[in-house]
């Protein structure tokens, strides 16, 4: 196939001009998301693609007379803006459902500390016959400790893989356990009981500003971007009658630029409503400004021609 045979060689060429630290990186990414890709090839297929959605979207702004500008820039941004979207969201529900099977996982490892066997022991007979994101990652942590690698330093590179400050928190208080002799189990059930009830308080706060992110949703994506719109409408209407200026083209950029902080600020604020970090708000702040732009854009373009119609 041609098509596989461009894909394998942009993937060398990728290979050749990049630092193997950031494929291999990349590679990590991809793999803690679920996608299961080669990173380079990923890569090859995503320029790929924003060279065909160049040649179409600069066709249709010929045969539309629209902006060609734009229609590159979006070209451009919406295939990596989908993958980073979907790789974020993967990695959430990834981190999600480690963290709902983590105290179970733990009140496990409590009872087999009590009937003798060792924490090294009790992670390794519990990786045999669990299933999911946390006993694959326990399962990798087995394997390092048999290779040689300390406890310690194994357990606490585990826990940054798992992408959560609750379970980073809970496996240094466990390893801190472990050093003073104390004991293991009642610490690590305490723990475990701990953990489950952060997450349903977690989980009760997200249900309870569903509404207030709703709200930010409707007005970045649809409200405010159709409100701006009708400046392009007001622009048509304007022309056609002889009287329009330069101002009105300045407003109709000025609405542009304020559609698109608007919707970057509405995204990250929404990461800081339901996960209390606004850097998580980025992976909504890239869908909603494509999104809130390019109704922006059909409004202010074609509202009046659609109106008329």
């Amino acid at each position: 196939m041609i098509f596989n045979k461009i894909i394998d060689s942009l993937a060398n060429i990728i290979e050749d001009k990049t630092s193997e630290n950031i494929l291999i990186k990349f590679q990590e990414i991809l793999l803690e998301s679920g996608v299961f890709a080669i990173a380079s090839k990923l890569v090859a297929i995503i320029l790929l693609i924003v060279f065909l959605l160049i040649t179409v979207f600069s066709f249709l702004s010929i045969v539309f007379n629209l902006n060609l500008f734009l229609a590159i820039i979006f070209a451009i941004a919406i295939p990596p803006g989908v993958l980073f979207g979907y790789i974020s969201i993967q990695i959430e529900k990834r981190r999600e459902g480690i963290e709902k099977s983590a105290p179970d996982f733990l009140r496990s490892l409590a009872s087999m500390l009590r009937v003798g066997l060792s924490f090294e022991n009790s992670m390794d007979e519990l990786s045999k016959y669990g299933s999911g994101p946390l006993y694959d990652e326990i399962r990798r942590a087995v394997i390092e400790i048999r290779m040689g690698r300390d406890f310690d330093d194994t357990i606490l590179s585990m826990s940054s893989r798992l992408y959560s400050s609750n379970l980073d928190k809970t496996f240094k208080i466990i390893l801190e356990g472990r050093r003073s002799g104390g004991g293991l189990a009642d610490i690590i059930d305490d723990v475990a009981e701990d953990l489950r009830v952060i997450l349903s308080l977690k989980r009760e706060r997200r249900a309870s500003v569903m509404m207030a992110v709703l709200f930010l949703v409707i007005s970045a994506a649809i409200a405010a971007p159709f409100a701006l719109g009708m400046i392009g409408i007001y622009s048509s209407f304007m022309i056609s009658l002889g009287k329009g200026s330069e101002l009105i083209d300045t407003a109709i950029l000025a609405g542009g630029s304020y559609i698109i902080i608007h919707s970057v600020l509405a995204g990250l604020i929404i990461g800081l409503i339901m996960y209390g970090d606004y850097k998580k708000g980025i992976k909504f702040s890239i869908p909603l400004t494509i999104v809130a732009y390019s109704v922006f854009y059909l409004i202010s373009n074609f509202g009046s021609e659609l109106l008329n119609f």
